[in-house]
């Protein structure tokens, strides 16, 4: 399964937000393993570098981002991504990106715990506590 991270679910690993970093990095780790294809957009990256480094320095926040990209792909940005997430029907904008270069890597969900900021995706949207229920469902023996 390919899926998409939204930033506040790697936010929740990275800086170890309970209660919501347990299904956060179970998912991760998933990625980590190869049962899971994780996928960060390219905006994604930018802003956990910007706002790790203001709770855990420069020297942690950019081991922090290394340790990402040994996980996870980036979905990358164009003017093409851009373009049609001012024209997508989001209230947040960067929602509208990362929805958009989503699409590029044709993942089969974005992984977020605001589910209501992507209501107007056609991409399947999941938290980390129902993916992991659905990827363990799928594990259980017939």
């Amino acid at each position: 399964m390919k899926i998409l991270f939204d930033t506040n679910v790697l936010l929740d690993v990275l800086l170890d937000r309970e209660p919501f970093s347990a299904p956060a990095a179970a998912l991760l780790s998933k990625s980590e393993t190869g049962e899971l294809s994780g996928y960060a957009c390219a905006t994604t990256i930018t802003t956990l570098s910007y706002l790790c480094r203001k709770v855990v320095g420069k020297a942690k926040a950019e081991q922090l981002i290394r340790t990402l990209l040994s996980i996870l792909d980036v979905a990358s940005l164009n003017r093409r991504v851009i373009e049609k997430a001012l024209q997508a029907n989001f209230g947040d904008f960067e929602d509208a990106v990362l929805n958009e270069a989503a699409l590029l890597v044709s993942p089969d969900a974005i992984v977020t715990r605001n589910k209501k900021d992507f209501s107007h995706s056609t991409l399947s949207i999941y938290t980390p506590g129902a993916l992991i229920r659905l990827l363990e469902s799928q594990a259980l023996p017939e």
